[in-house]
């Protein structure tokens, strides 16, 4: 019988870290901020991430609620991802993020 691990208090930055977790999630959520995007447009605004992993991660980012997906009933098949509520609601993290993100590369290249 495998040895049950103790309950541990659950802690809002973990959930957030977890739903957020993975090198590709936060682009996503980048990248639709300015709204709905088609499969083939999220690819080429992330050329470095595999199909199977972004479509791993954008399935997970569903899951959580922070990106909805939309099937259309044509031929051939055309499914377009937003931002939910929830996932608009990461537009000013992000924003942060990407500041913060501007003032390393300035330290890195010695340009502060």
């Amino acid at each position: 019988m495998p040895k049950k691990t103790p309950l541990r208090e659950v802690c809002p930055l973990d959930t957030a870290v977890v739903a957020l977790g993975g090198k590709w999630k936060p682009l996503i959520v980048y990248q639709l901020r300015p709204g709905t995007k088609r499969f083939s447009e999220l690819q080429r605004a992330i050329p470095e991430a595999t199909r199977q992993m972004l479509t791993q991660q954008l399935r997970q980012l569903e899951a959580d609620g922070i990106v909805c997906r939309t099937v259309h009933p044509v031929v051939p098949p055309r499914v377009d991802y937003e931002l939910t509520a929830m996932g608009r609601e990461l537009e000013p993290v992000l924003s942060a993020l990407e500041k913060w993100g501007r003032r390393v590369l300035a330290h890195r290249s010695g340009t502060r």
